[in-house]
């Protein structure tokens, strides 16, 4: 009893930021934005670099070097056997098999229609011009571990390159310090039906699947989310390899009136807050009262919470209450932000949704908590932190696919257009290429 009551005095102190002056907020919210940058990243930066060039330069011994440094065991053999994933699946309690089962279904039927279509079209002087999609051949999928496990990532990154048309998708994720993965991530391989799954974290992991070692096959895309050292690890290796995005600490922010539920708009905000020291959770209202009493409510909804410490952490260092004059005011702030996930607890979400810049994902009214979307609404949960939805979106089928152009003119076309190449290659100064439309255009002539 007398641990139980120092952890709730302990929580009832907690204090989470609160302003009402908007360019007070502004400067808040960019400060939240730019959490992981500084010091610790410019120190990460040469951690990374040596593992990568490391990895890059003796394979597997660099890869067990690290995880046995980092992880704590020696990770003999790297690769898990298959066997122990059916293994996993078989042991798996049907409740949460039915649940997988679920979530797999709804995210699947979400994205096959996101196939993109092939493009072909005849232009004016009978040329034909297409694009079209092809998958790439091998993915990478990366599924933190640490703190947490997260069977729905392996969904959410899996499905959509399965969809696309991948044919071979290789899994790392880190492992305990017995050297064991999580159960639960193990069924959830099986059930997309990957085989290839690695028990290596880190940059060392993001390292094997770009450089290729003896054990882990190289990758033409990796996708999913990481601490720093994985997002840092993924920004170098892009170019040698496509990347899904560079993720930050997952981020909520709610704009809510005074149709919104304080113990709901509580809920929520823990709900993010849970997931790491790091992630941050925002609250927008118009509603004094709700700025007054939501602390409290956060208090008690903490009592005997099993991640209590992760919670109070986020939310004092990286929380955040705003009090606007109205919801107008509400949204130029969140589309400033540009928060990864956006809820809208208001009276007519849908008016104020259509009018949203930026955000990874909306969530519409009392009923669409943002955890339903982590786990089996359908659209994909890996999504743009700290600000980059301002220019990118969700991970999608379109991330394990790419495009090719086809250009087919006929002799006719080429004639009919001659001329404007050739103008606008001399004016680049490329006579090569001008001449290179002269001679067939001289060789028509000649045979007509």
């Amino acid at each position: 009893m007398k641990t139980n009551t120092n952890k709730k005095t302990s929580l009832n102190r907690l204090k989470i930021k609160s302003v009402q002056n908007l360019k007070e907020a502004s400067e808040a919210l960019d400060k939240i934005t730019k959490r992981t940058s500084g010091r610790a990243q410019r120190k990460a930066i040469n951690i990374v670099e040596s593992i990568l060039n490391e990895v890059e330069e003796t394979g597997d011994k660099a890869i067990s070097k690290y995880t046995e440094k980092f992880d704590g065991f020696i990770p003999n053999p790297i690769e898990v056997d298959p066997i122990k994933l059916k293994k996993a699946w078989d042991s798996t309690p049907l409740s949460l098999q039915n649940a997988l089962k679920t979530a797999y279904k709804r995210i699947k039927n979400f994205h096959t229609l996101q196939v993109p279509k092939d493009i072909l079209i005849e232009g004016e002087y009978g040329e034909q011009l297409g694009r079209r999609w092809k998958p790439v051949q091998k993915a990478g999928i990366y599924v933190p571990g640490g703190r947490a496990a997260y069977p729905s990532t392996v969904l959410m990154n899996a499905i959509p390159a399965l969809v696309a048309g991948v044919e071979e998708i290789a899994m790392v994720t880190p492992a305990g310090l017995d050297g064991e993965i999580n159960t639960t991530v193990l069924a959830a391989a099986h059930l997309v039906g990957i085989t290839k799954v690695f028990r290596i974290g880190g940059a060392q992991a993001i390292a094997g699947l770009a450089f290729g070692t003896e054990s882990i096959p190289k990758v033409d895309v990796i996708s999913g989310p990481g601490n720093l050292y994985v997002t840092l690890a993924k920004k170098f290796v892009y170019g040698k390899v496509g990347i899904d995005s560079l993720a930050g600490p997952s981020e909520v922010l709610i704009i809510a009136d005074k149709s919104a539920n304080k113990t709901q708009v509580a809920a929520d905000l823990l709900a993010q807050a849970e997931h790491d020291p790091l992630a941050a959770a925002i609250l927008i209202t118009t509603e004094s009262n709700l700025v007054n009493t939501i602390t409290t409510e956060i208090e008690n909804q903490l009592e005997n919470h099993p991640r209590a410490e992760i919670c109070k952490s986020s939310l004092e260092n990286w929380g955040l209450i705003i009090h606007c004059k109205d919801i107008k005011s509400c949204a130029k702030l969140s589309d400033e932000f540009a928060p990864e996930h956006l809820e809208l607890l208001i009276q007519n979400p849908n008016d104020l949704a259509k009018n949203i810049k930026n955000a990874g994902a909306i969530f519409l009214g009392p009923w669409s908590p943002e955890a339903i979307g982590d786990y089996l609404a359908g659209p994909n949960h890996t999504l743009p932190t700290s600000g980059t939805a301002r220019f990118s979106g969700a991970l999608s089928v379109e991330t394990f696919m790419k495009n090719t152009s086809t250009i087919q003119f006929t002799s006719n076309a080429l004639e009919k257009t001659k001329k404007d190449v050739i103008e606008l290659a001399l004016s680049e100064g490329l006579h090569s290429h001008a001449q290179s439309i002269k001679i067939r255009s001289i060789k028509t002539s000649q045979e007509n």
